[in-house]
């Protein structure tokens, strides 16, 4: 499947919202600065949101436009208390790795990913009440995750501190170091127990304000305004370009968020499950199918999905339905589909390259760990809320709109089914088909349209006729 044809139904979901959306949308520049035409180009980029894989993505878009329009500057203009450090990762290599010079303008907080994506910066600039740091890594409850986490995050950061360069200077032979960023200073915005001599006590994690973050090289200038930090470094005329999202864009975005794809999850699942045990409505299956392709087309379009990953879900939910219509009982084919299609649900969340890189291990074994505990929790609450709605929904009279109200008597000519059926109230009879619960039984060499009053029942059992309504009997396993 090419991805021209997965982009079909996002282009059709933009036609919907109407072309003047993105003009709606479009981010103001919230400095108030003019826009000059003159020779130097100014990109402006704004992170003011939680750093995830929404973000990273939208870092690409704007490096690569601005790449493309030959920019002499890159602004980005930040607010964020942090988010996941793996995005984070992602966007400060992308940034270590930029041609065009990056500047940083914390518009009050670079907290956690944020403060590691700062210091990948050429130049940070701080609002004189910004702070920067706090960067131990947490889980979504605030705790701090094992040390094998914290100390990829010390290394990383580290690194990053070290990428920005260092003066070397010997006097009378000896040989003295001067960072440009201490590398020591970032490891102690992780590390409560590093130790940094005039800086950082033991014990508490470092955050630094405008005025320390300036005074230990963590800060090129304290400014108001980011048209203040482009005079700051001699940039006092010239052309501001936004980076401004389409409406795509953030339908994209929107839906390779990871609440979002839980939502997707549950839809999938609790639909798949939910037209399983209520054959032929056919509702809850479309919706699982518009939920599947509303998850995947975003992530394929996005590089994150691989065809292998979409074929080894389809693989699953194929194995389910042998299992479900043609062998009975839940053995090697359910199973093997059930792990099938969370294997493929969870491995489309993760960046393949991203994990290459990680080598799987510290932060890219925890960022397969969350992909698979958001589809399993996700399958779970699926399956969950779809045995509630199938016990509310089935049992109410919620349809009976759509279903013929008159009565059709007997006595005026109307005859549905045979009522000699009911003779077989009472005996014994063959389970022809696997009943979940519906399916087929044999009494007497005649087969009828059963259903189990309760469990599932294996072709070949023996059953006992228990009643008799609608042209349907219902049976127990003797």
């Amino acid at each position: 499947m090419k991805k021209s044809i997965l982009i079909i139904p996002l282009v059709w979901i933009a036609f919907i919202l109407n072309g003047q959306v993105d003009t709606l949308l479009a981010l103001p520049d919230a400095a108030g600065n003019d826009t000059l035409d003159n020779t130097t180009t100014v990109y402006l980029y704004e992170i003011k949101e939680m750093i995830a894989a929404p973000i990273w993505r939208t870092t690409k878009l704007a490096f690569q436009e601005a790449r493309e329009m030959q920019a002499d500057v890159v602004l980005i203009d930040m607010n964020t208390y942090g988010g996941e450090v793996s995005a984070a990762d992602s966007i400060r290599t992308h940034i270590l790795n930029s041609p065009i010079p990056v500047y940083v303008f914390i518009n009050d907080n670079a907290a956690s990913a944020g403060a590691l994506i700062s210091i990948a910066c050429d130049s940070i600039y701080m609002k004189p009440s910004a702070k920067i740091g706090a960067a131990t890594v947490v889980n979504q409850s605030g705790e701090q995750v094992p040390d094998k986490y914290q100390s990829y995050m010390r290394a990383t950061m580290r690194a990053t501190a070290e990428a920005q360069g260092k003066d070397t200077v010997v006097v009378n032979g000896d040989t003295t170091i001067f960072w440009r960023r201490d590398p020591a200073i970032a490891e102690a915005m992780v590390d409560p127990k590093i130790f940094v001599e005039n800086v950082s006590d033991t014990g508490q994690v470092l955050t630094f304000t405008a005025t320390e973050a300036m005074e230990h090289g963590y800060c090129e200038g304290i400014v108001n305004s980011r048209k203040e930090l482009l005079e700051n470094i001699g940039i006092e005329e010239y052309t501001l370009k936004e980076y401004k999202p389409s409406t795509m864009d953030r339908i994209i975005g929107l839906l390779i968020n990871p609440y979002v794809s839980g939502i997707l999850i549950m839809i999938i699942i609790g639909g798949i499950y939910f037209e399983l045990q209520s054959p032929g409505i056919g509702f809850p299956l479309a919706a699982s199918a518009v939920a599947a392709l509303l998850y995947f087309a975003p992530l394929y379009l996005e590089g994150l999905a691989e065809y292998w990953e979409l074929l080894v879900f389809i693989l699953g939910i194929i194995l389910l339905l042998v299992e479900a219509f043609a062998i009975p009982g839940f053995g090697v084919a359910g199973i093997a589909g059930v792990i099938a299609v969370i294997f493929g649900l969870a491995m489309s969340m993760v960046d393949n390259e991203m994990l290459k890189d990680f080598e799987f291990t510290g932060e890219g074994i925890n960022l397969l760990f969350k992909s698979f505990g958001i589809v399993i929790l996700s399958s779970v609450l699926g399956l969950i809320i779809s045995i509630w709605a199938a016990s509310k929904l089935l049992t109410t009279n919620i349809f009976t709109s759509l279903v013929l109200g008159a009565n059709q008597n007997t006595d005026e000519g109307y005859l549905g089914v045979d009522p000699t059926t009911k003779n077989i109230i009472g005996k014994t009879g063959t389970a022809n088909t696997i009943l979940r619960p519906s399916g087929k039984v044999m009494v007497d060499n005649e087969i009828y349209d059963a259903k189990a009053e309760y469990g599932f029942i294996n072709k070949g059992d023996e059953v006992r006729i228990m009643r008799y309504e609608a042209g349907q009997v219902y049976v127990i396993k003797t």
